[in-house]
């Protein structure tokens, strides 16, 4: 039974994978006909050591088929990575796109996976000129590089911040426009115990979740993490059916 680092149960959970897609996604497949609302996001998304995630809930919540396409450890670039999955989500009534960190998000200065989002592929010359006392060969996960960094020389890291979150709102606001149906965000905060990196979704402000407004149907934030995750997906689910019925008013 594989925990995949992302809470328990993980590997107890179905995956599949949907036709031209190499992402693992939830299982158990859904058919992909009639009105159904997509649900694209990473690891809170696919709700590992959760029996019923929002996705779930919210399907239970208001009749209609939701199909999670969260997968472990998956950014915006995964999915913008994945062009038959782009289709499942542009053939959707509605798509729910959950916010995930910028730590996930390749830019100029180092790249990632481009399925396994926390996984750490390459330093740019430019990252390397910045840290030039750093071994990069020594990470293979984007948080372990990151907190390394950090604690090496936090004003440097400054600049690294800001890369990563330029990279995020551009790679956001393409992933956005690549959905046909109206967009609604989740954000779901959470805090790992990393040493200082700070609240999933990792370095993404509420200003800037704001500033993709204007192009999105609405955005639900999950409570802050001293609920139970069940409980936290339950209060997700129940906010977007309010948002979806005044939307339908």
């Amino acid at each position: 039974m594989g925990h995949d680092g992302n809470g328990q149960l993980a590997g107890a959970i179905a995956r599949v994978r949907y036709e031209g897609s190499r992402l693992d996604v939830r299982g158990p497949r859904r058919r992909l006909t009639g009105r159904y609302i997509a649900c694209p996001g990473g690891t809170e998304t696919f709700g590992p050591g959760l029996e019923a995630p929002f996705a779930a809930l919210l399907e239970r919540r208001i009749g209609q088929s939701c199909v999670n396409l969260g997968a472990l450890n998956a950014g915006a670039g995964a999915h913008l990575g994945e062009a038959a999955l782009l289709d499942i989500c542009g053939r959707a009534e509605r798509v729910v796109l959950q916010v995930t960190g910028a730590h996930g998000v390749s830019n100029r200065l180092f790249t990632v996976h481009p399925r396994r989002n926390d996984r750490f592929l390459k330093a740019s010359p430019a990252l390397r000129a910045l840290y030039p006392d750093i071994d990069f060969t020594e990470f293979c996960f984007t948080r372990h590089m990151l907190l390394a960094l950090k604690s090496h020389d936090a004003e440097r890291f400054e600049t690294l911040r800001e890369e990563m979150c330029t990279a995020w709102t551009m790679r956001m606001r393409k992933l956005i426009s690549c959905l046909a149906p109206p967009v609604t965000l989740v954000v779901l905060p959470e805090r790992r115990g990393d040493g200082g990196l700070g609240e999933d979704p990792l370095f993404v402000t509420h200003a800037m979740v704001e500033a993709l407004r204007p192009i999105v149907d609405g955005i639900v934030t999950a409570p802050r993490p001293h609920l139970p995750e069940a409980a936290r997906h339950r209060a997700v689910a129940r906010a977007l059916g309010e948002v979806f019925a005044r939307q339908a008013a």
